[in-house]
């Protein structure tokens, strides 16, 4: 009864989560555009698959890969074996990135439309073993007690550098892939990693140095993604993928189940499968670690091997609402909107989902409260929020613009990071790593499909735009401005209680 009532909760979180979406979509097709999409049905029920797909995905991690992960980061932190740590933490990165849903949605996007030169399953294992280092490298910067501040300084530099080499067609792609490495599974793993880690060793702080795991694992891949484009497309060739590049474009011809041997349960049954292997690294890690590594039988195994069936079939079920739901509805809007041929309410409805979805995101709700905690008196976990939504906001209308007026997406960034790190060798010093994995945390498994299906519906309806080149980036920017918002805010405070205390 008590696993119901769980459940329960959990559909109803999902739903809340989708809820801001659901209010701002409605909004603007009952006032704005005054008109009702044709393939209304599908998209609602495809909404309503989504919250049931998440539901049974958090619903399977609280049952079956919690549990271990928060056991073994204890147990390795008491052990206090360094290398044990390193190998634990990169295979954790790995292993929560590569069934990540919001990655596996992007690359296949990314696939698509590059018209095979990316190759999705590449896209996910290159972002998969960057977060992985990524957290290998935090684990010792935690031990050591290094401050974040250089090591995002010197990172974002050679962000800055690799995109102003890049070619176009990678860097929005890039950047939003850094994005959405931090999303429902990897954002409490590694935060919990790295805030236990810092609690445990005397002499850490936890909001110094628990934070700045997630930040690190958003900016590395980034770093690598654009090398790889780089290599893609100074040597590789464009080749044919099975899709084609209209179902990336054109949700009405995208089938949500392909048919095998002419049956569609045959075809739900192979498609499980790949959610099988997707997931497969993440049980394959607790296991191993668990029963070689510690040597501990798992607790009530019967309840984690039920939520490991749980977060395959939730997998499923998300990624199948996604193509009923989220994408048609993100690229239908974006098609409406245009047609109304007043970009000021194109702007009005980026800047409303940003908000609207950050206020309600999970992992900020959390990431603010822990916050609250280590900061002591220092932060309001209200106000970070407020902070984080109108960032993410701000930043997606200025995305808006720049696929509207078809400007390079290189200046942008570039100018975006050049005043990150200004900010951060101004910012105190409290405030770094907490803006940096608030950054992190703003795009949700909800949020990130429709904004990328809004940008590609843009880049799809507006003449003169390149899908690959215009279609994405805007979730690079919902992570920038945050960082900006929250840094900005740390440095106003800071100075305000240096002038009330000159002024006493």
């Amino acid at each position: 009864m008590s696993q119901l009532r769980e459940f329960l909760h959990l559909l109803n979180h999902a739903f809340r989560n989708l809820l801001p979406i659901i209010l701002v979509v409605s909004v603007f097709q009952f006032l704005v555009i005054r008109q009702v999409p044709d393939a209304w049905l599908p998209m609602a029920v495809g909404l309503l698959v989504v919250v049931l797909g998440v539901a049974l995905f958090l619903h399977g991690l609280e049952l079956g890969i919690f549990p271990i992960g928060k056991n073994l980061s204890n147990e390795f932190a008491r052990k206090g074996s360094l290398p044990l740590l390193m190998v634990f933490g990169f295979c954790l990165g790995f292993a929560a990135v590569i069934a990540e849903p919001a990655l596996i949605a992007v690359a296949s996007q990314a696939e698509i439309i590059s018209e095979g030169r990316i190759s999705g399953l590449t896209l996910r294992l290159l972002v998969a073993v960057s977060v992985g280092l990524v957290v290998a490298l935090g684990v010792v910067r935690i031990l050591l007690g290094h401050s974040l501040h250089w090591y995002m300084i010197i990172g974002y530099i050679v962000v800055v550098i690799v995109t102003f080499f890049a070619p176009a067609e990678i860097v929005g792609l890039a950047y939003d892939s850094g994005g959405v490495t931090t999303n429902i599974v990897t954002v409490p793993l590694i935060a919990a990693l790295g805030i236990g880690l810092a609690m445990s060793i005397r002499g850490r702080n936890a909001l110094i140095h628990g934070f700045g795991l997630v930040g690190l694992a958003v900016m590395v891949p980034m770093i690598s993604v654009q090398i790889y484009g780089i290599i893609v497309y100074s040597f590789g060739e464009a080749r044919e993928v099975a899709e084609g590049i209209r179902e990336a474009v054109d949700p009405e011809v995208s089938e949500v189940v392909h048919e095998v041997a002419g049956s569609v349960l045959l075809g739900m049954l192979r498609d499980l499968m790949i959610m099988f292997r997707d997931v497969l690294p993440i049980i394959a890690v607790v296991l191993v670690f668990q029963y070689l590594v510690i040597r501990k039988h798992v607790a009530h195994l019967h309840k984690v091997m039920g939520g490991f069936v749980l977060v395959i079939v939730g997998l499923y079920a998300f990624v199948v609402g996604l193509k009923m739901g989220l994408f048609p509805i993100g690229q239908s809007m974006a098609e409406q909107l245009i047609g109304l041929d007043r970009w000021i309410f194109v702007y009005l409805f980026a800047f409303a989902i940003g908000f609207a979805t950050t206020m309600a995101e999970p992992a900020l709700i959390a990431i603010g409260q822990k916050a609250e905690e280590a900061a002591k008196g220092k932060l309001n976990g209200t106000v970070i929020r407020l902070l984080v939504a109108v960032g993410v906001a701000v930043g997606i209308t200025i995305g808006v613009h720049r696929i509207i007026s078809g400007d390079s997406i290189h200046y942008y960034i570039m100018a975006g990071y050049t005043v990150v790190i200004l900010l951060t060798f101004l910012s105190p010093k409290y405030i770094v790593a907490l803006a940096y994995d608030l950054g992190g945390v703003t795009t949700s498994e909800v949020t990130v499909p429709l904004v990328t299906a809004l940008g590609i519906g843009l880049a799809t309806h507006i003449e003169g735009r390149n899908v690959m080149i215009d279609g994405f980036g805007l979730i690079a920017f919902a992570s920038i401005f945050p960082i900006i918002s929250v840094m900005l805010y740390a440095i106003a405070a800071e100075l305000a209680n240096r002038w009330r205390g000159t002024e006493s």
